[in-house]
């Protein structure tokens, strides 16, 4: 490649050109979490700031979520055989251990010309997906259209009689996917900013089932097979000091990095947290409830949140031509994740 091609390249827009999302019929509503919890329903809504949430059956899985959401693209947006690449970025909690979905959702979209690989940071991926995606696109020519697919079942590993996994009640279920293209006309992708503090990294984990405790009677008697929190207490008095300000670190630096400040920020795209933090994250950069979108009907859903959350601001009439919009996620381990948006077009 010379040198006029790759800046022919990189002058080329870059960016998410459609969105879909998949939610099984199952729904939990606050009502019936108070029933499984003991947790009084309006502490669910008001505190939790979760009025339901989608759940799935056993014979819908991770990848059977993502081919639900992606399929809304295929055929109607693009056809499949025009997908370069489709990444998955969804939840670690599949159909099976030590196995890649990405293969057969590739199948099941009939991309014939595709190559599929999974990225997982839990759930602060999708920030994390736009920027790789981008840079696929930036780095090679061939490439043209990646394909971005996430499903979440982790209401399933939730123990509902477990205290220490309180804050993970809203889990639930549902499939994302976003198309990224060369020569988008709906968005533009601008640069992000990742930041990770491995000091967490044992903090929440599902303790059986890997190599350290493989699965056994004991395992299944003991309930190892959910997510799990070892010392609640200890983790939130190192956490809460450093969350919001390095939520506000990667949405500062990812705008800077894109030459925007605070300023331009029209519309956050977070993940799903308790309400208390969703408010004190906007009032730390300076918006305003509306200028979010929170997912108090869904819940959340690994990384599929923001993704989730750019499909609803659309279908909701939130977007217009120049907003400058942020996802920003994190994911225990733990690592904090923003990645700027410039919306090209009036939403549908």
């Amino acid at each position: 490649m010379n040198h006029l091609e790759a800046n022919t390249i990189q002058e080329q827009t870059i960016g998410v050109e459609a969105t879909s999302v998949f939610f099984p019929e199952g729904v939990e509503t606050a009502e019936c979490l108070a029933e499984k919890t003991g947790i009084p329903t309006q502490v669910i809504i008001e505190k939790f700031g979760l009025y339901q949430k989608h759940v799935a059956d056993d014979t819908l899985h991770a990848s059977d979520l993502a081919v639900l959401a992606a399929q809304q693209l295929t055929g109607s947006v693009i056809d499949p055989s025009e997908i370069d690449v489709i990444i998955y970025f969804g939840s670690p909690h599949k159909d099976y251990y030590v196995w890649s979905s990405a293969p057969k959702i590739t199948y099941e979209l009939k991309a014939t010309n595709a190559y599929g690989f999974e990225m997982m940071n839990v759930s602060s991926c999708f920030p994390i997906a736009l920027k790789v995606a981008k840079d696929m696109l930036t780095a090679d020519a061939s490439i043209e259209n990646i394909l971005l697919v996430a499903g979440c079942k982790e209401s399933q590993i939730v123990d509902y009689d477990n205290p220490r996994s309180r804050f993970m009640f809203n889990f639930a279920d549902g499939g994302t996917a976003a198309l990224v293209k060369r020569g988008a006309t709906k968005s533009r992708i601008l640069h992000s900013c990742v930041i990770t503090d491995g000091s967490f990294h044992d903090d929440v984990r599902v303790p059986a089932g890997g190599s350290r405790h493989q699965p056994s009677h004991e395992t299944v008697e003991n309930r190892l097979h959910y997510i799990d929190v070892p010392n609640p207490s200890d983790m939130k008095e190192r956490l809460d000091p450093i969350s919001i300000p390095n939520f506000v670190h990667v949405v500062e630096q990812a705008l800077a990095k894109s030459n925007r400040s605070l300023r331009d920020l029209k519309l956050l795209l977070p993940l799903h947290t308790k309400r208390s933090m969703f408010l004190e994250l906007l009032e730390r950069l300076q918006l305003s409830e509306e200028q979010a979108v929170y997912l108090d009907h869904y819940g959340h859903l690994s990384a599929l949140d923001p993704c989730i959350g750019l499909h609803v601001a659309q279908q909701e009439g939130r977007l217009s031509p120049g907003d400058i919009v942020v996802a920003v996620s994190a994911g225990t381990g733990y690592t904090w994740a923003a990645t700027v948006l410039e919306w090209l077009a009036e939403s549908q």
